[in-house]
């Protein structure tokens, strides 16, 4: 059978964590983030979208 190749999201921090919310900071940085314009390449399930979600705001997200 063949493998099921699983979706994944390329997403990138365009807006700096500077006065944002305690929250959204943590947020960012669980979702791997070092620095501004850096990307991350994760899953694209129901906890990566939710997290997109609340940071919306600062995030560009691509499909891979």
């Amino acid at each position: 059978m063949a493998a099921k190749k699983e979706k994944s999201l390329k997403i990138t921090l365009v807006k700096s964590t500077i006065g944002a919310i305690p929250k959204h900071k943590a947020t960012v940085k669980s979702m791997g983030f070092h620095k501004l314009n850096s990307s991350v390449v994760l899953p694209d399930n129901e906890a990566t979208r939710g997290q997109i979600a609340q940071i919306r705001h600062m995030v560009k997200v691509e499909e891979v």
